[in-house]
C-alpha cells in the first residue's frame, strides 16, 4: 500500500501540466480525500437505508 506521500505524488503527477493551478490540485486532493473517507464509511458499514436518504433528500430539496 503506498504512503500517504506517495499517493499525492501520483495524483500530481497525473493531473495535466497545461494551465494547473495550485487550487486544481488542492481541489483533486480534496476530492480524493472525500471518496477515500466514503468508501472507509462503507467498510465500516456506516450508511443510510434508501428510505432514510430520500426523507433527507426531500427536506433538503423542498425547503
Amino acid at each position: 500500500m503506498p504512503t500517504v506521500k506517495e499517493q499525492v505524488i501520483g495524483l500530481v503527477k497525473s493531473l495535466p501540466d497545461d494551465d494547473l493551478t495550485l487550487e486544481d490540485v488542492i481541489e483533486e486532493l480534496y476530492f480524493k480525500m472525500q471518496v477515500d473517507k466514503g468508501l472507509a464509511e462503507l467498510d465500516a458499514g456506516q450508511t443510510l437505508p434508501q428510505s432514510e436518504v430520500k426523507a433527507r433528500m426531500a427536506k433538503w430539496l423542498n425547503g
